[in-house]
């Protein structure tokens, strides 16, 4: 029996949900919606099917997840620099301290529903026995352009070759992909330490993995570039295989995600506080212990946090980049 170590990954801010998301309370800490557990916590509770669970997270944050989840371990990587240096300063971890065990990365922002653990089960068997590199493919139910795709191959016994990766497409190849039978690529993944490390060395990753192996990280990590794990490993390697994941999922990165995982009000309304909406309809409006009433308004988000307030079209959701940006300019994020 392979022993499976869960490595929940919470080193992020989560820009996009501000301004209930903040440098000093990141999302994986707070809770969205009627269930009062926050996101990392519920990250862990569905870890349950592995051995051990620990979290990847910041040195700001190590506190913190201590408090949320106190029975997993806390690593801590020298910089955030994308999951391409932190999965490799994971594996690496994990290599020492379980030298036979099977890596399963889960990030603590998604909102997955019933079967996860029998699939996640699946995904590291087939990273144990045939010594693959395993991401989990989604069965999109919309031709989403916010997600990667991935196209399956030769299929096995519970899984199939990657033939390719596919980055986030416009709606036309979105709707193309779909109908070819490419699943979304949610950011899971399972591997044996070993093998990650050895196909990482034939790429952008090579001067953390020798550090690594020098015991040195933080020089490691000064000469690697922020770089995500699908660029510097998943895409390059031959060892790619999915395993397709039959539950419901979805990255709660945005807040027109809280439309796919909430109920609505009956009027096309998502309130994940105390709201009122009249003659109003296809807005999400969140706060924290503050009423909001929206009037005679369409499609947009309104999220009321200590402080801040953030309003703007739901179909310019993606641009509260833009305006954390500017606040980090002012030393206000």
């Amino acid at each position: 029996m392979v022993r499976t170590v869960a490595v929940l990954l919470a080193g992020g801010t989560g820009t996009r949900l501000y301004p209930a998301s903040r440098s000093d309370r990141p999302k994986q800490f707070q809770s969205f919606g009627a269930d009062s557990r926050s996101l990392l916590r519920r990250a862990a509770d569905r870890a349950a099917f592995a051995d051990d669970v620990c979290v990847l997270t910041r040195e700001a944050y190590a506190d913190a997840v201590r408090e949320h989840v106190p029975e997993a371990d806390v690593l801590v990587e020298p910089v955030a620099k994308d999951t391409g240096p932190a999965l490799a300063y994971a594996s690496h971890r994990v290599r020492e301290e379980h030298a036979d065990a099977v890596l399963c990365a889960l990030p603590a922002d998604h909102v997955v529903g019933d079967g996860f653990g029998e699939v996640a089960r699946r995904g590291c068997r087939v990273a144990a026995e045939r010594e693959k590199l395993v991401t989990f493919g989604v069965e999109p139910d919309r031709p989403a352009t916010e997600y990667g795709y991935i196209e399956p191959g030769a299929a096995h016994d519970g899984y199939a070759d990657v033939a390719s990766f596919r980055e986030k497409p416009d709606a036309e190849t979105a709707a193309r992909l779909r109908e070819a039978g490419c699943l979304w690529n949610a950011g899971l993944f399972a591997w044996r330490p070993e093998v990650f490390l050895a196909e990482a060395r034939d790429g952008p990753l090579a001067p953390l993995i020798d550090a690594l192996d020098a015991g040195d990280p933080e020089r490691g990590f000064d000469r690697v570039d922020p770089v995500s794990v699908d660029y510097a490993v998943m895409e390059r390697t031959d060892r790619a295989a999915v395993v397709p994941a039959d539950f419901d999922w979805d990255d709660l990165g945005s807040w027109d995600a809280l439309e796919r995982v909430l109920d609505g009000d009956g009027d096309g309304n998502t309130l994940a506080s105390d709201a009122l909406a009249l003659d109003a309809s296809g807005n999400v409006i969140a706060s924290d212990d503050k009423h909001v009433s929206v009037v005679g308004v369409d499609d947009l988000v309104v999220a009321a946090y200590d402080d801040r307030v953030l309003v703007v079209p739901k179909a310019d959701g993606q641009r509260v980049r833009d305006v954390v940006a500017e606040l980090r300019g002012d030393d206000l994020f």
